[in-house]
């Protein structure tokens, strides 16, 4: 898979491989009360074929493995992949786990009832691609749910900020795309999008997501620099704040749920 690799995802699949430890138990993903929230309404029956595409460190896929699903978990770094399987053993459930981009599935037409992605999609080379290979593995009247990072619609200055400030972060980094930007995606796709919803989401230190992506000093200090002089559509946008000597922010983090119509 190496040679097949553009920037973009070699750049996702070596930060993530460097970092798989800091994915594990006590990480903010450890909570999975977001994909709880969004897949409530759904009401889906026990035994579902399902695919969590850049799985992380597995938390929603060993969740999903937990309330009886059958779960697939992919991820672009295998040492991600080896943090999934010990968690799915540490509860006693059983995982699949396949390594591949989240641009391209080796996997055949309508193989899932239940396609998720969490936290990672701002990470793809080809948002497009990845809908477009999700909307193809669905079942008709499989769902699609997406949880990501994302920035209001309307609000082109704070979404250019806070891009320079997380390529900055994380060079791994590409793009975060606001709902409107998604739910288009999935409609030229053929999926229809039932929800999507933007919710606060805070982010307690900075210090503490810079060392999760290993920021390098010169890129903190950018960073720094960046909040220092935020235009005032990012400070109120994003909260920006200090609370006992911490940098804090809002993040806005969107819940999409799509179906594949029958």
């Amino acid at each position: 898979m190496e040679n097949q690799l553009d920037p973009i995802q070699r750049a996702a699949q070596e930060q993530f491989a460097r970092q798989s430890e800091r994915y594990g138990r006590g990480h903010i993903l450890a909570d999975v009360g977001d994909v709880e929230a969004a897949l409530a309404p759904l009401d889906l029956p026990r035994g579902l074929d399902v695919l969590d595409v850049a799985t992380g460190a597995g938390h929603t896929g060993v969740h999903l493995a937990g309330l009886g699903h059958r779960v697939t978990v992919a991820d672009i770094a295998e040492p991600m992949l080896k943090r999934a399987t010990e968690l799915a053993a540490s509860r006693g459930l059983k995982i699949e786990t396949r390594q591949h981009a989240a641009e391209e599935f080796p996997y055949a037409d309508g193989s899932f009832d239940l396609v998720t992605c969490r936290v990672a999609a701002h990470h793809f080379s080809s948002p497009e691609s990845f809908i477009r290979e999700t909307a193809r593995v669905l079942k008709p009247g499989g769902h699609f749910l997406l949880i990501d990072g994302s920035v209001e619609d309307g609000q082109p200055e704070a979404e250019e900020w806070l891009h320079r400030v997380e390529k900055l972060r994380d060079p791994s980094h590409h793009r975060l795309l606001t709902p409107g930007a998604w739910s288009r995606l999935c409609e030229q796709h053929g999926l229809k999008v039932e929800s999507a919803e933007l919710a606060p989401f805070k982010q307690p230190d900075l210090n503490w997501y810079f060392e999760t992506a290993a920021t390098p000093p010169e890129n903190r200090r950018a960073v720094l620099d960046l909040i220092d002089n935020a235009p005032e559509s990012a400070r109120k946008l994003f909260r920006i704040a200090e609370e006992e000597g911490k940098i804090t922010w809002w993040w806005q983090r969107l819940a999409l749920v799509a179906l594949k119509p029958a």
